[in-house]
């Protein structure tokens, strides 16, 4: 076991490790900070807020007594995983004791034993999750480093600490772990663990949806997400977890006419949107922007490739896939479901004439939601044409500009008629019916075309208008 000493002036800053030392020696026990603590600060990431502890012995009573000792008297404990935590300022503490762990076929759930620090970090995910720094009076500030994790950060190498076919195969999840962290550090996964995620990816079928999604969401929300989902398709993965999104790749040729690759395309709008936004669902839009598009795929003579209606039944798509991967079924599945149906809208304008028409309608469509959809349908423009792409992104503005010259003089964001279907029926004296809703979306299209103004007064004369015109009269209440 290799022990190195870091500058502990600068990687034990936090009051804890002192408070922690001080309960060590008093219970004769010894205690570690490991796992990503330990690997942050060594690559100089920001400061994690939350700290993971072991100890030898009881994780659970070694927490107890420090909440006692500082005092807090909120702490939760998790009997069946042998931990404890309890916040400490503004950082979360885990306590744990140290143990070796054995696994069955079926599950991910190990079989526990009380342990040394040595069978601790053997049951770690990778070597450089591993890393432990020692909180003890002999030793303080030692770098506990068995596996050689010191080495593989300087080298940016994702290997586990032992057999990576048994480290996958007891624990699928580490193979998307590997992944997430390879994306997320921008390192390289090694050639031998990732031979062995390639050879146990139907392990992965074991692991419940709400656990793959947590890792999809952390590759999603790195800076080049693109990468993560390249080593999902090639590992064999994806085409696993997420069929629909594996199935956009490849390309078709037919009279010698070809389609791009969606596939690809998609990771290249996904890392444009992560260049722009941090709104998880934004990415996810773009993830689902072209999810039908194996399913409306066809080949037209005299056209080519087309694939109408991929907006409308990519949305009817997005709960089916939201619900498989247990996200959440709530108006941010609504938000990515209105980006996908809505996401052609913007193009059209750019290769057309902008009317103000159809700015309002897209205005009334999107709603709050248009500053999303803009920022997407710009993250769509992936032509290898810098030209191209630059005549796009400029059309766009004009769009953006169109956009606001509307707003502020329509006032159509999240538009309502201002005749309500209740006025028509009162001012009338008619029930609900058909009549009531065409006077209704009547009123509605002459704003929209800009025929009258969007105010109430005008809105009332145009029903009067309308009623009159197919036979209806005042009730004797309004004359």
């Amino acid at each position: 076991m290799s022990k190195q000493n870091i500058n502990k002036k600068s990687f034990l800053n936090h009051p804890i490790f002192e408070e922690i030392k001080s309960l060590a020696l008093e219970l004769n026990t010894e205690a570690y900070v490991i796992g990503g603590f330990v690997r942050d600060q060594l690559l100089n990431r920001s400061q994690k807020k939350d700290i993971d502890i072991v100890v030898h012995g009881n994780g659970i009573e070694f927490a107890r007594k420090l909440s006692v000792k500082l005092g807090i008297k909120k702490i939760s404990i998790y009997k069946t995983y042998g931990t404890a935590m309890f916040n400490y300022g503004d950082t979360e503490l885990e306590f744990v004791g140290a143990r070796k762990e054995s696994y069955s076929i079926d599950s991910r759930n190990p079989k526990v034993e009380a342990g040394s620090i040595e069978d601790d970090q053997k049951r770690r995910d990778f070597t450089i999750n591993a890393l432990a720094i020692s909180l003890n009076q002999n030793n303080y500030g030692d770098l506990i480093d068995p596996f050689n994790g010191l080495e593989h950060l300087t080298d940016q190498i994702i290997r586990t600490p032992l057999n990576p076919n048994i480290t996958f195969s007891d624990d699928p999840l580490r193979m998307m772990r590997a992944i997430r962290f390879a994306t997320q550090l921008d390192f390289k996964i090694d050639e031998q663990s990732y031979n062995a995620i390639t050879l146990n990816k139907n392990r992965i079928k074991i692991i419940t949806a709400e656990r793959i999604h947590t890792e999809l969401n952390k590759i999603i929300m790195s800076d080049v997400p693109s990468k993560g989902f390249k080593l999902l398709f090639d590992s064999g993965l994806l085409e696993i977890i997420f069929p629909e999104l594996h199935n956009l790749a490849g390309i078709d040729t037919k009279n010698s006419i070809s389609h791009k690759d969606n596939f690809t395309h998609t990771l290249q709008v996904l890392d444009n949107i992560a260049k722009l936004s941090d709104d998880i669902w934004l990415r996810w839009a773009a993830i689902l922007h072209d999810i039908a598009k194996p399913r409306t795929k066809r080949f037209v003579e005299g056209s080519g490739w087309t694939f109408h209606s991929h907006n409308f039944i990519g949305a009817k798509m997005v709960p089916d896939i939201f619900s498989r991967l247990k996200l959440p079924l709530n108006e941010k599945m609504k938000f990515v479901q209105k980006m996908v149906d809505l996401h052609m809208r913007p193009i059209a304008l750019v290769e057309d004439i902008v009317t103000d028409s159809a700015i309002r309608r897209l205005l009334v469509d999107a709603g709050d939601d248009i500053d999303a959809l803009m920022t997407l349908c710009e993250a769509d423009i992936t032509s290898k044409n810098e030209k191209k792409v630059a005549l796009y992104i400029e059309n766009f503005k004009n769009v953006r500009k169109k956009i606001i010259e509307v707003e502020e003089r329509d006032s159509l964001r999240n538009f309502q008629p201002p005749i309500s279907g209740e006025e028509i029926m009162s001012f009338f004296g008619i029930p609900a019916s058909k009549t009531v809703g065409d006077i209704k979306n009547a009123i509605k299209e002459a704003i929209l075309e800009g025929e009258i103004p969007n105010d109430y007064d005008a809105a009332h004369k145009l029903m009067i208008k309308i009623g009159s015109e197919i036979g209806l009269s005042p009730a004797i209440s309004n004359k």
